[in-house]
């Protein structure tokens, strides 16, 4: 969703001459934190570089475990092993594709620092049991939040539940800065942390006024080139949420009724944001196939991580139970065309080629 609003926003800052992260980086976090309810948003180069950041300034590392979905893009279990600790990947509640809360509990040991449960494809997490979990193990959680700013629990937006919320803003989001992701939380320690991390180590020495390296760190800086995109776009979140809002609803009266597309639940109080819309097929291969073969672009959903040899076949990866429930999805979930500007008479032609397919 790329305005003349946006080209002009870009257009200053190359004319500004202040391309590297600097004034409009600075109001895009500010812009996320106001509407996400947080005291603090750190701007990184990616969701998957802010999900390490986070690792990170729990501290977690060496001899730490934490726990993730099967279902999930790989990033998720990746960042874990990236800062040295082992992943431990769960199974996933069929109906939802999110976490299952069961299999997470029965994983946790002595040895478990955080779980980092992905609210996918914009469906919101049931933090009622995750409050629950948090209390009972004494855990971090960090939400894997990639595909759903706007969504909601209990009418408290995503990014404000977690311990450390991180988004991502790809192009395929809706809020997208081209490449790009950020932090949000209400711990200044673990904020102040990251923000110094990801900008070479950086403090500031009141005492003279002057910058220090005060750790080691590295640069996952987002510049105001790409801010200015993002920031841009986020006038117009509230509209472009909406929007979303009703071409689902579209898609759910089209399907109404019909056996043979099985629609995912919702999770309960939760507003999804509708990120990507998916529905179950059988034989989901063979009709995404035939969909493509009319230019529907049709996708799956995501991966399953056990089906997978950098998770398999790692030493610091561990695979904990049968994964029926993420094989279920891997084997069923199809994604469908849902975009800005998408007509009644498109989504229409989706619906119509999709039950012609599956008969």
């Amino acid at each position: 969703y790329i305005t003349d609003e946006t080209k002009q926003r870009v257009m200053d800052v190359l004319e500004s001459g202040y391309l590297t992260e600097g004034p409009v980086t600075q109001e895009f976090e500010k812009c996320i934190a106001k509407f996400c309810g947080t005291s603090h948003c750190i701007a990184v180069t990616s969701c998957t570089t802010g999900l390490e950041l986070a690792l990170r300034a729990l501290g977690i590392g060496d001899g730490d475990e934490v726990i993730v979905p099967d279902y999930t893009y790989p990033a998720t279990a990746a960042v874990v092993n990236i800062v040295g600790a082992t992943a431990v990947i769960v199974d996933i509640d069929p109906e939802t594709m999110l976490i299952d809360y069961n299999a997470l509990e029965t994983a946790i040991t002595e040895k478990t620092r955080a779980v980092i449960p992905v609210s996918l494809f914009g469906n919101p997490l049931n933090w009622d049991r995750l409050k629950a979990i948090q209390a009972r193990h004494r855990l971090f959680i960090i939400e894997d939040a990639a595909c759903a700013l706007g969504s909601s629990y209990r009418d408290k937006q995503t990014g404000a539940w977690a311990d450390i919320t991180v988004f991502s803003h790809h192009p395929r989001k809706f809020i997208t800065t081209g490449e790009g992701g950020t932090v949000t939380t209400d711990n200044s320690a673990w904020a102040d942390w990251m923000k110094s991390y990801k900008h070479f180590g950086m403090g500031e020495n009141e005492s003279r006024s002057t910058t220090e390296f005060v750790r080691i760190g590295t640069n996952y800086k987002l510049s105001n080139v790409l801010a200015a995109i993002g920031l841009a776009q986020m006038g117009h979140m509230d509209t472009l949420l909406a929007e979303r809002r009703r071409l689902a609803q579209r898609y759910h009266d089209l399907f109404s009724g019909n056996t043979r597309v099985r629609l995912p639940r919702i999770t309960g109080n939760g507003n999804h944001s509708w990120q990507t819309f998916c529905v179950f097929v059988e034989e989901r291969d063979r009709v995404m196939e035939a969909l493509r073969e009319t230019g529907i672009e049709a996708q799956i959903g995501t991966y399953s991580l056990h089906m997978h040899p950098a998770f398999v076949e790692s030493p610091v990866c561990r695979i904990q139970g049968a994964m029926e429930g993420s094989q279920y999805a891997c084997e069923h979930a199809l994604a469908l065309p849902m975009y800005h500007g998408m007509a009644e008479i498109e989504q229409e032609n989706v619906a119509q080629s999709l039950k012609e397919t599956i008969k």
